[in-house]
């Protein structure tokens, strides 16, 4: 008795210390990152970036702060990952500590969580590798920095502190609010890989700028110019994953968000820059409290029914519906577009129509089916800048008309019909006039 005791106990204790983190764990009904594991070259960065981490913690976020060298270093145990979310502001680091290196990183992403990576001129092998798996390719010059003659902060002295407004055009991942004041960065440059189309420059370079080492003459063109340079860039993984690299630490620092900043060669003059408003709009996305998307079951059925068919007949006239819903950050809201579509597809689309909206999440259309029987699926295919992709398909056979569901006259056979009668009747006359008449 007195064992039993002590095991109901132990599992209540055990209980009560799993609750905390169960809440906060990743679920499909809430998509928001709360577990976020924050890796640092140096605890200090706590306190000269603490304003950003205090934007993520007002807003629910369970912030892990750790050394990247520790030696207790693991992103899962047991077989379940013990975070949501990985923040990486140790450029200069040159291996992870524990059970942490660039492939446990590349898994972590490869299973649907989400990173943020901050790069400068100290960024060592380690952290280029990992840029280098999401298609970023940072400069390789590790002495070489972004300037601008052109676009610069007039605060600056060697034209390294650039003040970029040039900013990728989506609401959804930098927020309805425009941010008018230029972004601060000061850090180095990275290009795009051509053949990957899931990376996106966020925050480019303006067509001045170039990359090369401030305190040295240049001696040979630099590689990296104008508007290839990519200052900040975001990658939607396949599976919804999401990345921002950004080649600035500098850009989430305190002083940078509260520094006041006037572009060279403008009269606007801002008490502050737009670094705050970009680093917390950009945290929104990446964490999927913008932009995430959830979509229902496909229903369907025949006209003036409710129930969905095991099979259609060919010319059936049916009815498509699907549900989408939007995370808003707090709870699902009804997705609005006018570019979702639907194919009846076998081999090839047979049937494309553009959903109807009722403004409340349900998307629908009908038509008829194709006279072309086999297996068909209906696809929904969306794929929009910003927004998590969503990819629905359901399979259902259509089949031909029975032998006695044809129409016993056809319509368009009335010409044979009155053909095959006017000979009887003029083979009657014949025979009648042949017979019957000298």
């Amino acid at each position: 008795e007195a064992n039993m005791m002590n095991l109901s106990r132990s599992v209540a204790l055990i209980s009560l210390f799993l609750l905390p983190l169960l809440s906060f764990s990743f679920s499909v009904d809430n998509p928001t990152d709360r577990r976020v594991l924050v890796l640092l070259d140096d605890l200090s960065l706590k306190s000269s970036h603490s304003i950003f981490f205090s934007t993520l913690k007002s807003r629910g976020f369970d912030l892990d702060f750790k050394l990247a060298d520790d030696s207790k270093l693991a992103l899962q145990r047991y077989g379940q990952y013990l975070y949501d979310g990985l923040i990486i502001f140790a450029p200069s680091t040159e291996r992870f500590g524990g059970a942490l290196d660039s492939k446990s990183i590349a898994d972590f992403v490869d299973s649907g969580r989400d990173l943020i990576l901050s790069a400068d001129t100290s960024a060592s092998d380690l952290i280029r590798g990992i840029a280098l798996e999401c298609g970023v390719d940072f400069d390789e010059d590790s002495s070489a920095m972004v300037i601008d003659h052109s676009s610069f902060s007039l605060s600056d002295g060697d034209h390294t502190l650039i003040a970029a407004d040039d900013l990728v055009k989506s609401d959804v991942i930098l927020g309805k609010t425009k941010i008018e004041a230029p972004v601060l960065f000061r850090g180095v440059a990275h290009s795009l890989n051509p053949t990957n189309n899931l990376v996106l420059k966020v925050l480019s370079a303006s067509p001045s700028a170039y990359s090369a080492n401030p305190s040295s003459k240049l001696s040979s063109p630099p590689q990296l110019t104008g508007s290839a340079i990519s200052l900040v860039s975001v990658m939607q993984a396949r599976n919804n994953a999401r990345v921002v690299i950004s080649g600035s630490l500098q850009l989430f620092s305190d002083r940078l968000f509260r520094s006041g900043v006037q572009k060279a060669g403008s009269p606007n003059k801002y008490e502050k820059s737009g670094n705050e408003q970009f680093a917390t709009e950009l945290s929104k996305w990446v964490f999927h409290e913008r932009g995430h998307l959830k979509a229902g079951s496909l229903v369907h059925h025949r006209v003036g029914e409710t129930d969905e068919p095991a099979i259609y007949r060919i010319k059936d006239d049916l009815e498509f519906s699907v549900e989408i819903l939007e995370w808003s950050g707090r709870s699902w809201e009804p997705y609005v577009a006018d570019d979702l579509q639907v194919q009846f597809y076998m081999m090839s689309p047979y049937v494309l129509k553009t959903l109807s909206t009722d403004k409340k999440g349900m998307f629908h259309t009908s038509f008829k089916v194709p006279d072309v029987y086999g297996v068909f699926q209906f696809k929904v295919e969306y794929e929009k800048l910003g927004y998590t992709t969503l990819s629905l398909s359901k399979q259902i056979p259509v089949r031909p008309y029975r032998h006695n569901e044809y129409e016993r006259f056809i319509p368009t056979a009335y010409p044979y019909y009155g053909a095959c009668f006017t000979t009887m009747a003029g083979f009657f006359v014949f025979s009648f006039v042949y017979l019957y008449h000298k």
